[in-house]
């Protein structure tokens, strides 16, 4: 969790998706959202940082990497029938 956490996950390659705060700040597009991209994971943009870290029961995050990918596919199913 976090940008520098997501960061060092995503250069080891232990990232398969990517959830960033509706209100990320500029630093965690660039240092979060470009590397993810650039290295063809996905990323999806969730709640405000305050709301995402509630979830994940902190306070405030602004990005967050899931590792394992059942879970990632099941976020995204979870997205795709929330927009659909």
């Amino acid at each position: 969790m976090g940008t520098s956490g997501v960061r060092a996950a995503l250069q080891r390659g232990k990232v398969v998706l990517v959830v960033v705060a509706g209100d990320r700040s500029p630093r965690t597009e660039e240092k979060v959202g470009r590397l993810a991209r650039a290295r063809g994971i996905p990323v999806l943009t969730g709640p405000q940082a305050a709301a995402l870290g509630r979830q994940m029961g902190r306070a405030a995050v602004q990005a967050v990497g899931v590792q394992d990918a059942q879970l990632a596919a099941g976020i995204r199913l979870e997205r795709r029938q929330a927009e659909g």
